[in-house]
């Protein structure tokens, strides 16, 4: 159930699918985050600074989706609790210490997303939502790019 205006309204699939990506943006900003402040080696410099740049790119896809949600009624979930219990991603882990697995860790994640919001758009498209596509599709176009640029740091 999704509370509007102090009123009860039923969850719609496509909402659904928008609330677990607020939650799959909430807790990727945070790993993000976490690998911008614990890279180490000799590619320090250059993962820093696309961290840095991935997690400032992150709160703005969260923040758009949100923010689509209230457009269509509905209220996005807002706490960190509810984030890591309807996110697809999981939280950074402590073997993920070396520059390497945090990158195959994140070209996995966005690999986990974009596939989530293929889905979502194709949802919108049924329901005649073409903002909601739009918006999706931008910011798979986005992940994608992102992820094809890991994978070839990675030399894949």
């Amino acid at each position: 159930m999704i509370m509007v205006n102090s009123t009860i309204t039923k969850a719609s699939p496509l909402t659904e699918m928008l609330d677990k990506q607020v939650a799959n943006f909430s807790v990727l900003y945070m790993k993000l985050h976490n690998y911008h402040w614990y890279v180490k080696g000799e590619n320090f410099f250059t993962l820093h600074i696309k961290f840095e740049e991935l997690y400032t790119e992150a709160t703005l896809h969260l923040d758009t989706i949100a923010e689509r949600m209230l457009s269509l009624r509905a209220v996005p979930t807002a706490t960190l609790k509810e984030h890591l219990q309807m996110a697809s991603i999981k939280e950074a882990k402590k073997t993920e210490s070396d520059a390497s697995s945090m990158v195959k860790q994140l070209v996995d994640d966005f690999t986990m997303i974009c596939a989530e919001l293929t889905e979502g758009i194709e949802l919108a498209e049924d329901n005649k939502d073409q903002p909601t596509a739009d918006m999706l599709i931008a910011i798979r176009s986005s992940l994608e790019k992102h992820s094809w640029m890991l994978a070839a740091y990675l030399g894949k």
